[in-house]
C-alpha cells in the first residue's frame, strides 16, 4: 500500500549500517523497554521453585530471548525484531507442570511438551512453504491492519493494570500514576522535540526511551520506590540449565498436543507483530519472509525449550520504539540480542533491569501501545469502511478487551483450551479478525 512520504520518518532502514556505539545504545533501549523477566518470574513463583532454580529459570529466558532475537533479526526474518517470552503459554505450562508433580519434575515435562511443537512450527515455513499460503488466505491487508490495532489496544490495559495500577511495597496508586505520567510525558516530549529540531535533535530522539526510563527511576528514588537490593544479592556469572545435559526430559503425547495448539496461538500473536513492524518501516512482508519467519520462530522456540525456558515471540513494544526513534537498522537489534544473552549470563545486570519500577516502564509502554495502534489505522484506512469491514476491524478490538477484562474466576470455569486462548488477548482478537473476514459476507 502506498503512503505519503511525509508519514515515514525513519532515520535508518533495516539494512543500513550503524556505528557500534550508537547500535549499543539503541539495542539497550529495546532491552530496557521489555519485560523479559515477568513470564519466568510468574511461572517460577507459582511452581514454588527454590531461589536458585528460579534464578536459573529467569536466566534461561534472557539467554533464549537473545539467541532467538539474533536468529530472527539477522538470519531468518531479517527484520528489526526482538524476541522475548510469550505470555500465551503460561496457563498451559503451569497445567502440564502441575500434572507432572510440579517443581523441577514439572519443568522436565514442560520441556518435553515444547520440543515437538517447535519442530512442527519450524517445518511450516521454508521447508514446506506452507505458512505464507496460510497468511495469504487468511490474513489480507484488512485483517493484518486489524491485528495491528488489536496489538496496540489490547496491550494498553496491560500497561495500566499490571504496571501503573498494581501497588507493591510502599507504593500508592497516586504515586504510580505520577511516575507513569512523568515517564510518558518525557518520552513524548523528547520524541516531538527531536523531530522538530531535525538533524540537530536526532540524538534526543534516539535516546528518548532511555531518557524517559532514567528520569522515571530518579523520581522513583526520591519517592522511595527504587531499590537495587536485588542487584547485590545476584551472582556475577552463571550458566542456565540445559535440557538433556543437566535436566532430564520426559515426553507425554497429551502434553505435546496441548502445546502444539498453544504454538498455533503464539504464531498468530507473533504474525500480528510482524505486520505491525512492517507497517512502521513501510515494507510489506514478502512470502519468503513469512516462511523464513515461521522457520526462525520454530528454531527460536526449540532453542528456548533446550535452554529449559518457554516459547518466545516477537515483542510488539519494540515496533513502537522503532517509530519513536526512527531507527530500524538490524544492527541495533543484533546489539539487543547480544545484550539479552549477556544479561542472562551476568545475574547482576539482569537484576538491574528487574529493579526498574513497574510504573516507569508502564508509562513508556503505554505510549508505545498508542504508536502501534495508530500504525494499524494507517494500514486499514485504504480499505472501504462499509458496515461489513467496520465489523471485521472493530469486533476483534472488542473481543481482545473481553479477553483482557474477563473475570479470572469465570475464565477458570472454561475448558483448558479456551483458557489458553483467552490467556492472550492479542491472539484472541487476531483469531476473531481472521474468522470474521472469512464468514461475514461481502456486500456491493
Amino acid at each position: 500500500m502506498e503512503r505519503p512520504a511525509t508519514e515515514v520518518s525513519l532515520i535508518s532502514q533495516p539494512d543500513d549500517p550503524l556505528p557500534p556505539g550508537k547500535a549499543a545504545v539503541l539495542g539497550l533501549q529495546h532491552v530496557l523497554a521489555m519485560d523479559v523477566y515477568i513470564v519466568p518470574f510468574i511461572i517460577a513463583s507459582v511452581l514454588a521453585f527454590s531461589v536458585s532454580d528460579a534464578a536459573s529459570f529467569i536466566q534461561s529466558a534472557f539467554v533464549a530471548a537473545g539467541i532467538a532475537t539474533l536468529i530472527q533479526s539477522q538470519l531468518f526474518m531479517r527484520m528489526p525484531i526482538v524476541q522475548g517470552p510469550s505470555f500465551v503459554p503460561i496457563g498451559a505450562v503451569l497445567a502440564i507442570a502441575f500434572a507432572a508433580g510440579g517443581g523441577i519434575a514439572g519443568l522436565s515435562a514442560v520441556v518435553g511438551a515444547l520440543i515437538p511443537g517447535a519442530i512442527l512450527v519450524m517445518l511450516l515455513g521454508s521447508p514446506t512453504k506452507i505458512f505464507h499460503r496460510l497468511v495469504a488466505r487468511f490474513v489480507p491487508p484488512i485483517v493484518g491492519g486489524a491485528i495491528i490495532i488489536v496489538v496496540g489496544v489490547a496491550l494498553m490495559p496491560v500497561a495500566l493494570k499490571e504496571s501503573v495500577f498494581a501497588v507493591h511495597g510502599n507504593a500508592t496508586v497516586g504515586g504510580n500514576i505520577v511516575l507513569a505520567f512523568i515517564s510518558a510525558a518525557l518520552l513524548v516530549g523528547c520524541m516531538l522535540t527531536g523531530m522538530a529540531l531535525g538533524a540537530k535533535g536526532t540524538w534526543l530522539r534516539l535516546l528518548s526511551v532511555i531518557i524517559a526510563l532514567a528520569a522515571g527511576c530518579v523520581v522513583a528514588a526520591f519517592m522511595g520506590q527504587l531499590s537495587f537490593a536485588a542487584v547485590g544479592d545476584a551472582t556475577w556469572f552463571s550458566l542456565p540449565r540445559i535440557a538433556f545435559l543437566n535436566l532430564d526430559v520426559t515426553f507425554s503425547l497429551p502434553a505435546a498436543l496441548t502445546m502444539l495448539i498453544v504454538y498455533i496461538v503464539v504464531l498468530a500473536e507473533t504474525t500480528g507483530t510482524w505486520f505491525a513492524i512492517g507497517a512502521v518501516i513501510d515494507k510489506p512482508l514478502s512470502d519468503e519472509q513469512l516462511d523464513r519467519g515461521a522457520t526462525g520462530e520454530g528454531i527460536g522456540c526449540l532453542v528456548s525449550a533446550l535452554l529449559c525456558s518457554t516459547p518466545v515471540t516477537s515483542y510488539s513494544s519494540n515496533a513502537g520504539i522503532i517509530a519513536i526513534t526512527g531507527i530500524a537498522s538490524r544492527v541495533a537489534f543484533a546489539a539487543a540480542g547480544i545484550f539479552l544473552v549477556v544479561f542472562g549470563l551476568i545475574g547482576k545486570l539482569s537484576a538491574i533491569i528487574a529493579s526498574i519500577p513497574g510504573p516507569v516502564i508502564g508509562g513508556v509502554f503505554g505510549v508505545l501501545c498508542v504508536v502501534i495502534a495508530m500504525n494499524g489505522f494507517r494500514v486499514v484506512r485504504s480499505t472501504v469502511l462499509n458496515e461489513r469491514n467496520m465489523l471485521v476491524i472493530g469486533l476483534p478490538i472488542l473481543m481482545a478487551l473481553f479477553a483482557t477484562l474477563a473475570p479470572p474466576d469465570f475464565v477458570k470455569t472454561l475448558p483448558d483450551f479456551v483458557q489458553y486462548i483467552l490467556g492472550s488477548s492479542i491472539a484472541f482478537g487476531a483469531v476473531w479478525a481472521i474468522v470474521l473476514h472469512q464468514v461475514l459476507p461481502n456486500t456491493r
